[in-house]
């Protein structure tokens, strides 16, 4: 698996990167202010990491404000800006309740954006959480460190890197060292810094309503696991799972990830809407992607961008309203949607490629989406779908090009005896899959009888 960048814009104006990957029930993780997915993706342990809790899911993680791939001139670095980065985030994505993770100071943002958004939050899992940043550190420590960085900028990522990691390695330090160099400044380095160190949840922890699992290691130095008994004390539903070791490499035993998978997979066991549907329930999947919408946004800006993309969500929900398509969820550039017909399905497809050219012709700015589509008996859990046939689905949608339809031979064969023109794209390997599936194109027609 590899992951997809994508950009948005939070509640004030502060542009967010968040990565995607995979499919499933949507895992939304928050890393500490030091971390983002690029960086964790350059060592194997953090890619091993990444890969085993996206299994089966969709993955989604946020770099934070000012780090990373986000907007780096930031103003704001309260919580309640981060907590709004979250939202923007799940919005984007149109991510109904979704699984919550958080590390270290990231905990907090996860703490505060549970308790106040508990209809969104299904279940939260906490790595070494502190219910106020004096617990973990004086404000003259804070201060101290803050200063040095903004000071002597090397000094301070090697004095931050002898604190995160102790006893080494010496490869972890520099690797750590180096992305700091490479994803922050050292103004806003400083200032998380002091955010970590004043961050205060104490008033949210009651407030929180999932169920919550809360991982710390007993020879953390940094953070004691006294704090993570205060928050597992705190929360109404929580558990709390004392692990071996300093903790301060997470990716460096990856067991206890099993723990979060078991802790995640009892949220969907305990659901009744998570039952396999039945033999009949055979659905077509249909995903519609804007081709190069990350370009458009930053060639077009996120005011215009966002008005060409609400022109897609507009032509695609009259065609599946025409067509007896049912709205999975909508992903800022892309849909997904289920049919109880292949024919309905492929219809609906066409009307949407002849809608948007038609739509191209005389715009000024032309919209090209990609759609793919499969067929199969996917497991339906709160008003979403999930499964390999909808994983193949939207992998299928990712490989066509602006204005193709895409679909796999189990759709075709479905819809055998109609009159639909398909063009055969032969065996095709897709991302996360053994098995290659045989593609087809859907070769449509305009109303002069011209093909496409």
């Amino acid at each position: 698996m590899e992951p997809q960048i994508r950009f948005c814009t939070s509640a004030d104006g502060t542009g967010i990167a968040y990565a995607t990957m995979g499919g499933g029930p949507p895992l939304v993780y928050l890393s500490s202010w030091a971390g983002n997915q690029e960086a964790e993706w350059e060592i194997p342990e953090g890619r091993a990491w990444h890969e085993r809790l996206a299994h089966g899911r969709l993955w989604v993680q946020l770099d934070r404000r000012g780090t990373g791939a986000s907007q780096r001139e930031i103003e704001d670095l309260s919580l309640q800006a981060h907590v709004a980065d979250v939202s923007a985030v799940v919005d984007h994505l149109g991510l109904g309740r979704f699984d919550l993770q958080g590390l270290s100071e990231s905990a907090s943002v996860a703490i505060a954006y549970a308790a106040q958004c508990p209809e969104r939050v299904s279940r939260l899992v906490l790595l070494e959480p502190y219910p106020h940043g004096e617990d973990v550190v004086s404000p003259g420590e804070a201060h101290g460190l803050a200063e040095l960085m903004r000071q002597n900028w090397s000094l301070g990522r090697r004095a931050l890197a002898d604190l995160v990691f102790p006893s080494g390695p010496m490869e972890t330090q520099r690797w750590y060292t180096d992305s700091l160099r490479q994803f922050v400044s050292p103004e806003v380095a400083a200032r998380y810094v002091e955010f970590h160190g004043s961050v205060d949840v104490r008033s949210f922890l009651p407030q929180v309503r999932a169920p919550t699992l809360v991982l710390h290691w007993r020879g953390d130095r940094n953070i004691p696991i006294a704090a993570g008994r205060a928050v597992a004390a705190l929360i109404p539903d929580a558990r709390l799972v004392s692990l071996e070791g300093r903790g301060s490499i997470v990716f460096s035993d990856i067991s206890y990830l099993e723990t979060i998978i078991q802790f995640l997979g009892e949220g969907r066991a305990a659901e009744p809407a998570a039952a396999v549907m039945a033999t009949e329930d055979v659905h077509t999947i249909l995903f519609t992607d804007v081709e190069g919408s990350t370009a458009l946004t930053d060639r077009l800006g996120d005011a215009k961008a966002r008005e060409l993309l609400r022109e897609h969500e507009r032509i695609v929900r009259e065609a599946l309203k025409a067509h007896g398509g049912s709205e999975v969820k909508a992903m800022g550039d892309g849909f997904m949607a289920s049919f109880s017909s292949a024919t309905k399905a492929l219809e609906c497809a066409i009307a949407v490629q002849q809608a948007f050219a038609e739509r191209n012709e005389s715009a000024a700015e032309a919209i090209r989406v990609r759609i793919g589509l499969n067929a199969g008996e996917p497991i339906a859990e709160n008003d979403d779908l999930f499964g390999a046939s909808v994983n193949r689905a939207a992998r299928i949608a990712a490989m066509a090009k602006g204005g193709e339809i895409l679909v796999a031979n189990v759709v075709r064969e479905l819809a055998e005896g109609k009159e639909f023109m398909f063009g055969d794209r032969g065996e095709t390997a897709l991302r996360g899959f053994d098995d290659p599936v045989r593609l087809f194109e859907v070769r449509w027609r305009t109303e002069d009888g011209e093909e496409e």
